[in-house]
């Protein structure tokens, strides 16, 4: 793992230089109206939604009250994040241009194994996080172990993510960095405190407005600017204009966002994200029944694309604008270092060259994309360490009334510190954020799946097994990233999840004598899954439909790499 540093990140001193160099074109009265009424308006709403509750269940789960739309809404602006606003374009603009929407294919096909193998499992169980399956299904020790690699990586990368932001708010309003980070960060602490995950959710969908409406201002303008879409077209660099390749295998190769990587990297990665990770489970486990959690799936999987699509868009059209204005190189370089960071495109873009009002709603669009990703991950990170550290091992019994109340508003503020924290210790991992988030995850992703798919598809493997299987993917992911460089890091959540898989397996076999007694019922896959999860709606003609959307989407790419080859 990269080291951390008490000194300011480079991005830092970059940030303080653009502040001193074009701090006559910061934000006016109308954008910070814009920006102050967002931000008042979600702190209002929580408070709102937050008088009405009265349990656990519902500051975590909503009372599984929750429509499917506003969860697939939700989660889609969670994966929206202040990083890929940030982290995308600059990927397009310096890394690996239109190559990165090859990792979109695999996330219709990535639903069609979660609604098979992992979430209704869960939410069948009535469990509140997705490590209580663990242990009813193995033990106590792959759900602890599995709850505390969560807790620690999912802050880690918060931090990252409250980072990037901050810099951000600094150049705009020219107060310190840390100012800068205890301002998001206690805003969004605050309206999670007062209203749990329904605030979380509802807030999401209000931000998935905000963020589009932002992300697709600054495509109109960046490609007004450029001298419209002919000119786009004419000037970025063919070589970033390619959407598909199938040329390298990304095995010691060095070519990490080759097709077969981002494909099976990818839908290992996206089983792993969508199907074990608290953030996003949570969401699904806050439905009504299985049926509603695989629609939100179901939904997730159709709108993400598009999404995806408009931000890496909002790339092509910089890396044109960049093309015919070399000059914009220089509000995005470091003059210490002589070295450009592309993740400052959007945001240096919106300051200089939009009119005011826009400039406010983009930057409302990075507040709404930082704070839905920072909001759901404080929630899970309380709720997993309420339930599976503080109940499981310190009262060692469910907690009620006032008392619940006192630890999971307590763990909610004291997650969003931790993550505040982390924030001061990020450094350079890639050049794209967006990046960094996935390779630090990528570590973790296969043994954590492995470990599920071990517990829904297999009846002899046990907790100890399921320790072991973890703990050497994830050795076999660490000494990978080091010894071997030129392997793809997308192939690390496949080789993680079945290394995890085969020792954990084979451990068992070997220690029959540690298996779990009784009846296993339906903690494990069964071939009538209609009748096993009670389904009303015929699942497979969905499954069908989200295969057949991969393809649309790769004819997508195809029709994009022709605008440019011909």
């Amino acid at each position: 793992m990269p080291g951390t540093s008490r000194r300011p990140p480079r991005l830092v001193k970059l940030y303080r230089y653009s502040l001193r160099r074009y701090h006559p074109v910061a934000m006016n009265a109308l954008d910070w109206s814009i920006v102050g009424t967002y931000l008042i308006g979600l702190v209002a709403m929580s408070w709102w939604v937050g008088r009405r509750q009265t349990s656990t269940r519902d500051y975590y789960l909503g009372g599984n009250r929750i429509g499917p739309v506003a969860i697939a809404v939700s989660t889609l602006a969670t994966q929206c994040s202040s990083n890929s606003l940030l982290g995308g374009p600059a990927f397009v603009m310096a890394v690996g241009g239109l190559l990165w929407l090859q990792y979109e294919l695999a996330v219709p096909l990535a639903m069609v194994g979660i609604m098979l193998f992992l979430v209704p499992f869960f939410r069948q169980q009535g469990c509140v996080t997705v490590y209580e399956y663990l242990e009813r299904r193995f033990g106590p020790h792959s759900r602890t172990l599995l709850s505390l690699l969560f807790q620690g990586l999912r802050a880690f990368a918060t931090g990252i993510t409250v980072y990037g932001l901050a810099l951000v708010i600094q150049m705009i309003v020219g107060i310190p960095f840390w100012v800068a980070v205890l301002l998001f960060g206690v805003i969004t602490v605050l309206y999670d405190f007062l209203g749990g995950i329904r605030a979380d959710i509802y807030s999401d969908v209000i931000q998935m407005v905000v963020l589009y409406a932002g992300i697709a201002a600054c495509f109109v303008l960046a490609v007004q600017h450029t001298g419209g879409w002919a000119a786009v077209i004419a000037n970025f660099p063919a070589t970033q204009a390619r959407t598909l390749d199938f040329a390298a295998l990304g095995l010691r190769d060095g070519e990490t966002f080759a097709f077969w990587p981002m494909l099976i990297g990818g839908f290992f990665l996206y089983l792993s994200y969508y199907g074990c990770d608290q953030t996003q489970v949570q969401r699904l486990l806050s439905t009504r029944d299985a049926d509603d959690g695989n629609l939100a799936l179901f939904l997730n999987g159709l709108l993400r694309f598009p999404l995806v699509l408009t931000y890496c868009l909002v790339g092509v059209a910089l890396g044109a604008f960049l093309a015919r204005h070399p000059d914009f190189l220089q509000h995005l370089t470091d003059p210490t270092t002589g070295t450009p960071n592309y993740n400052l495109a959007v945001p240096v873009f919106a300051l200089h060259y939009l009119p005011h009002g826009a400039i406010g709603l983009i930057i409302a669009a990075l507040f709404a994309a930082a704070m839905s990703s920072m909001d759901s991950t404080i929630n899970s990170l309380s709720a997993a360490t309420l339930r599976d550290v503080v109940e499981r091992y310190l009262t060692r019994a469910p907690l009620e009334g006032r008392a619940a109340f006192f630890w999971s508003r307590g763990t909610t503020v004291f997650w969003g510190v931790v993550c505040i924290a982390f924030s001061f210790h990020v450094h350079d991992i890639s050049p794209s954020i967006i990046e960094s988030i996935n390779k630090v995850g990528s570590l973790a992703n296969g043994p954590i799946l492995g470990t599920f798919l071990l517990a829904t598809l297999t009846r002899r493997t046990h907790d100890l097994g399921a320790v072991a299987g973890i703990a050497g993917g994830f050795a076999a992911n660490l000494l990978t990233w080091r010894l071997l460089p030129g392997v793809s890091w997308l192939w690390w959540n496949a080789s993680g999840c079945l290394l995890t898989v085969s020792i954990g397996y084979l451990a068992s076999v070997a220690t029959p004598w540690l298996a779990r007694r009784g009846d296993l019922g339906n903690l494990v896959f069964q071939a009538d899954v209609r009748r096993q999860f009670q389904y009303r709606r015929h699942w497979p003609r969905y499954q069908a439909i989200l295969v057949a959307y991969t393809g649309i989407m790769l004819a997508v790419l195809w029709g994009l790499h022709g605008l440019w080859a011909g």
